[in-house]
């Protein structure tokens, strides 16, 4: 067996006088998949970030094979035998996948003496769980495949400890149960030790041996996960006393008022839109939302799904087809949106709905400082924008050092919250919303879905685009699935087959069609 066995004890970590990481001791066993749980700031990522050498902790030690090891930096972590694959992709896009699998080893001679390590790559490439074309440049690939270049890129180095974040959160149900499944066999078979960072409770169930939940930077507990259930492990999270709240018991109840004779809210007739390099990234798109109904948007990132919202919302210029609000031709305007109560939720709310120099109450008022009572004369009255402000930051708990606080000093979750409530405030008829809950905690996460039903329940419209079909699963009514920039698919939610849906993102039309017919 070359798998590492790791244990961590009482690994602290602070910054400044903030402790991120509070007296943290886990183990993980040689050849096994350890997952790690916990909201956003819970300590996961800093725990890790320790085992790989991108911090060093202020007390406790990390044990490889019962030794103590100073891991002081990611070079360190290499040569004893860790590798990292990070949520985000660190591949070199202009770089074919030969060289990318070589950079990776870091030192490199002048001159590569192509013949030999082509020979050697192949070889490498002929016993690895996921082929990919060395000649391949990875911004010609999928998304899927990207990650796939990114866990073969630490297998080419030959770990003995493996740590994956959020490997999943671009693929297939398909392709997800296969990479986690490819890695856990290799696991078992004594190659490699598994820490994952997942926020999914059917992964951990499924993949996983044992499982440890960090709450504010303490470690709540480690399982066999044969002995635990998702309740638990979903209390521990949020710091509850027991094990027997079910993950869903965690929000108020979802209730249904479904309509037959709901009136349609938002058509959208034969959209298109051009992407970034001017190729057509969405086409013929057309679906309707009525009122009372959520609409989800499944597909792999980079089908279509942010041009969609983005010429939907006004930020990007559709290349033709129409789209109507209640019947009226909708061109996006501030005066329409203002009229016909049309709200949006981006993703990335800093960057695509929020100026982050201006302070939180200039940012929640971006929607009325010019209508009464926030204007008057023509005139922007700043006290009233901070009292309304005030208001929406209590009912919504947006913690800020005030409102007149600059809203990038928010953290991601505050921000998110500051722009719901600005876009909540009042009458909401049809809400579009992308990626609401990307990067947040379990709490934020709660919360934020309960609005968007809460719309739904009041009568409101709701398009929901999200790359989590977890999520989708869970809020919409029906469903729809974009691949290559078209609608491939459509079924209501309470007959979604999940895996079905996965073989749509992922492309397999053909294949999904007589899978379906099959099982008729």
């Amino acid at each position: 067996m070359t798998a590492l066995a790791l244990s961590t004890y009482e690994l602290t970590k602070r910054f400044g006088a903030f402790t991120a990481l509070d007296g943290v001791s886990i183990e993980v066993r040689p050849g096994t998949v350890h997952a790690l749980l916990g909201e956003n700031g819970a300590g996961k990522s800093t725990l890790v970030k320790a085992l790989v050498g991108y911090h060093q902790p202020d007390a406790g030690a990390v044990l490889l094979d019962g030794r103590e090891q100073a891991i002081t930096s990611p070079v360190v972590a290499r040569q004893l035998g860790i590798g990292m694959v990070y949520q985000h992709f660190t591949v070199v896009p202009g770089m074919t996948v030969a060289e990318n699998l070589l950079l990776g080893r870091g030192r490199l001679p002048a001159v590569i003496p192509w013949r030999e390590v082509r020979a050697e790559l192949e070889n490498f490439m002929s016993s690895t769980p996921f082929r990919l074309d060395l000649d391949a440049r990875p911004m010609d690939l999928s998304a899927g495949e990207k990650q796939k270049l990114e866990i073969l890129k630490q297998l080419f180095l030959k770990p003995r400890l493996l740590i994956l974040d959020e490997p999943t959160s671009v693929l297939t149900p398909q392709e997800a149960d296969e990479v986690l499944g490819v890695l856990r066999d290799r696991a078992h078979a004594g190659d490699v030790s598994i820490i994952l960072i997942t926020h999914k409770f059917r992964e951990v169930m499924a993949m996983a041996d044992d499982v440890s939940v960090l709450r504010r930077g303490q470690l709540m507990g480690s399982h066999r996960v044969q002995a635990v259930s998702p309740s638990q492990l979903g209390a521990e999270m949020m710091g509850l006393e027991g094990g027997d709240q079910s993950t869903e018991a965690m929000t108020p109840a979802m209730g249904r008022t479904l309509s037959a004779e709901a009136p349609v809210r938002l058509r959208v007739q034969d959209l298109g839109v051009m992407g970034d390099r001017g190729d057509r990234a969405v086409s013929d798109v057309s679906f309707e939302v009525r009122s009372g109904e959520i609409v989800g948007v499944a597909g792999v990132s980079g089908n279509g799904q942010r041009e969609l919202m983005e010429a939907l919302v006004g930020q990007r210029e559709r290349a033709r087809g129409t789209v109507w609000i209640d019947g009226e031709l909708y061109l996006a305007s501030r005066e329409q949106n203002q009229r016909l109560h049309v709200r949006s939720l981006p993703e990335e709310p800093l960057r695509n709905a929020c100026v982050g120099e201006l302070s939180v109450a200039l940012n929640i008022g971006l929607r009325r400082f010019d209508e009464a009572p926030a204007s008057r004369g023509g005139w922007m009255r700043l006290g009233v924008l901070r009292s309304q402000a005030r208001t929406l930051i209590d009912s919504y708990g947006i913690k800020t050092q005030g409102e007149q606080a600059p809203i990038a000093s928010l953290s991601g979750g505050n921000v998110q919250r500051a722009v719901l409530a600005r876009e909540l405030d009042g009458d909401v008829r049809v809400l579009l919303v992308s990626n609401p809950v990307f990067g947040l905690d379990f709490a934020a996460v709660a919360e934020i879905h309960d609005r968007i039903m809460a719309v739904r329940n009041q009568g409101g419209a709701v398009l929901l685009l999200s790359e989590d079909l977890d999520e989708l699963l869970k809020l919409s009514d029906r469903m729809v699935v974009m691949s290559e920039g078209r609608i491939v698919h459509a079924c209501p939610t309470a007959t979604a087959d999940r895996h079905l849906i996965g073989a749509f993102m992922a492309g397999h039309g053909h294949s999904a069609t007589a899978l379906r017919q099959e099982a008729a």
